[in-house]
């Protein structure tokens, strides 16, 4: 990091539409671990110590400053249009308006880049001596096609970058490439970006051209980076590609912190997400969006949790899928359990097998473990839920609620149609369908009566004729 009296600002550029993607939608806007591409290198940036951060948005640029704006709340974020795409200098050129004021030092790294750290963006940044008027980073690639190479002067010094299309077959031997990273002394920036031309291949306007105009001004420093950090995404391979690897630099973080993986190459991990120690995940395992799992949970294989809030000594059978929905200290859940949008399961509640919960609430010690739906209910303490019981919440118009009172029991394949209460410690007999409410210590009962009718089989048999 620079010391706190250097101010350093960045500009990240995000202005392209990403053509090899084959998408309609901005390549920085593709989500990778729940987040934006694009945040990756925004937040990097900002824990690099840059501020403000001028963003260079071009093709869909509503959309992609609405987007990166929203995932990165609080950040020093401005926002600057490429009303054409001439090129990465031209792209950097936008930025100067937001950046009016600025006289420090500019860090310049592009939106597609989200396996940067902060640890080498602040290396670059140190690595541009007192007095050079850029650093940059390289890379060494066995396979350099379609790269920048470096080319050094006699004196072993870094004197220029060559585009592929317009270099030497000597130079497109070199291994040694650009990353695409700088940072530039502003004022040198700007000034030098107004002489930059487009007499190349591609006639655009080449930032590498910056490189060659600072080795004559006081020298350009070459900061080797790993190559595995300044990779691009340029396609959806790509994007999976950088997936897994931030997911298994997240593993990496939770075991650290006490986290037990089973199988961190079977594990999937948004941005964000938070575990606390000593719990257990078992392969196959979705933790997505703002999930946070207390300590001494375990969290069975195969289960998607989005947007959950569980609690400690939580178990998660396998193949629970959840979202949106509340876990209390103690429950156990699963497995294939299936919790919908508002599901509040209380401290040591129940829930089993294909069970299904949207919208309610189930008490402390409460339990629902079969084959039961309960839709906008409000369940009490210690109730017990028999199989296969139901909450009849939609009339076909309009949502009723369902409220069962602590201690009550519900009795297997139950119909309770909504809107109705049973009261405290009420009793609701197997099989019963019910529109009324049940008042308190009271047994419902409501099904037919049961007849038996001796000899009707035989006799259904005569009289479709089936033979004996």
């Amino acid at each position: 990091m620079i010391g706190s009296n250097t101010p350093l600002a960045a500009i990240v550029l995000c202005a392209g539409k990403g053509t090899r993607m084959r998408s309609g939608k901005a390549k920085v806007l593709h989500e990778l671990c729940g987040r934006p591409l694009g945040f990756y290198p925004l937040r990097g940036a900002v824990e690099a110590g840059a501020s403000p951060v001028a963003v260079v948005v071009g093709h869909q640029a509503d959309a992609v400053q609405q987007g990166l704006a929203a995932a990165s709340p609080g950040a020093p974020l401005r926002f600057a249009v490429q009303t054409e795409q001439l090129g990465t200098a031209h792209a950097v050129l936008a930025a100067k308006e937001a950046l009016r004021g600025h006289a420090g030092p500019v860090l310049i790294l592009s939106g597609d880049t989200p396996l940067l750290t902060a640890e080498t963006l602040a290396r670059v940044v140190a690595g541009r001596p007192a007095g050079a008027p850029l650093a940059f980073a390289t890379m060494r690639l066995a396979e350099p096609a379609g790269y920048g190479r470096v080319v050094w002067d006699g004196a072993g010094r870094a004197a220029r970058v060559v585009e592929e299309k317009d270099a030497s077959p000597e130079e497109r031997a070199l291994d040694e490439v650009n990353a695409g990273l700088y940072c530039v002394e502003a004022g040198f920036l700007w000034e030098a970006l107004a002489r930059v031309g487009s007499s190349n291949a591609q006639r655009e306007f080449y930032l590498t051209d910056l490189v060659a105009m600072a080795a004559r001004a006081g020298g350009a420093a070459a900061v080797p980076v790993p190559a595995i950090e300044a990779a691009g995404v340029n396609d959806r391979e790509d994007l999976s590609r950088a997936r897994r690897l931030l997911t298994r630099r997240a593993a990496s973080a939770l075991m650290r912190a006490g986290v037990t993986i089973e199988d961190p190459d079977r594990f999937d991990v948004d941005e964000g997400v938070s575990v606390g120690e000593d719990t257990v995940i078992e392969p196959d395992v979705r933790l997505l969006g703002r999930t946070s799992v207390g300590a001494g949970c375990r969290i069975g294989a195969g289960s998607v949790l989005r947007d959950v809030v569980i609690g400690d000594a939580v178990t998660v059978n396998p193949y629970t899928v959840a979202d949106d929905a509340r876990l209390e200290r103690g429950a156990i859940v699963g497995p294939f359990s299936r919790l919908r949008p508002g599901a509040d399961i209380g401290e040591d509640a129940h829930v089993g097998n294909f069970v299904e919960i949207k919208k309610s609430r189930l008490g402390k010690g409460s339990k629902a473990n079969h084959l039961t739906y309960l839709g906008d209910a409000r369940i009490g303490e210690r109730v017990n839920v028999g199989a296969g019981t139901i909450t009849c919440n939609y009339d076909g118009e309009k949502k009723h609620p369902t409220t069962i009172g602590d201690g009550a029991f519900i009795g297997s394949d139950s119909i309770l149609v909504a809107p109705i209460e049973i009261g405290a410690g009420a009793y609701v007999a197997a099989g019963s369908t019910l529109t009324d409410a049940v008042p308190p210590g009271a047994l419902a009962v409501g099904r037919a009566r049961q007849a038996n009718k001796e000899g009707w089989a035989e006799k259904r048999k005569a009289a479709r004729g089936d033979k004996k």
